[in-house]
């Protein structure tokens, strides 16, 4: 079972930024380490002292009617690499900042209905931390292996988590 907060899907194993890793394994994993960028063709890795920046874009924005429906679908989607309803799981970019340049990495949302702005807020705000060295991602991994099987929090509680995961 896994726990989405914000724009982190987390399981007891693991953080990521947007959906877990499709059928062919294509995803973007926060470690205490950095950012690894999982794609068959290449496999990417930062470490937080590398980069400057990392902003999430296109992220779409939370659309009530028949959210759960493609929370499920969109979910369900990454997990296996498929389709829900013609389409594949909304795409949301990566931009990385770092001394050597900027890069793109593509990321699939795990929520079809869209996330809620504060969230996203919070999300961006919690991932400029990681860079600066003021927030640890093993914050988030902890809560993953206590809580993650639990499943995803009602969204006031995951406003208060990716606050105190920002807390230095």
């Amino acid at each position: 079972m896994a726990a989405m907060v914000g724009l982190f899907w987390v399981t007891p194993d693991a953080v990521y930024v947007g959906s877990p890793p499709n059928a062919i394994g294509i995803c973007v994993r926060l470690t205490s380490y950095g950012l690894e960028a999982a794609d068959p063709d290449t496999p990417l890795s930062w470490s937080w002292a590398e980069l400057r920046s990392a902003v999430v874009e296109d992220v779409p924005g939370h659309h009530p009617v028949g959210r759960a429906a493609n929370l499920l679908g969109a979910m369900f989607s990454a997990a296996i690499g498929g389709e829900f309803a013609g389409e594949g799981p909304p795409e949301m970019r990566l931009r990385l900042e770092t001394d050597e340049g900027t890069r793109e990495v593509t990321v699939h949302a795990a929520a079809a209905g869209g996330y809620l702005t504060e969230e996203v807020r919070l999300s961006q705000d919690l991932l400029d931390r990681f860079v600066a060295g003021t927030a640890d991602p093993r914050a988030v991994e902890e809560w993953g292996r206590e809580h993650a099987a639990e499943g995803t929090p009602e969204p006031r509680v995951r406003e208060t988590l990716l606050r105190t995961w920002a807390q230095p």
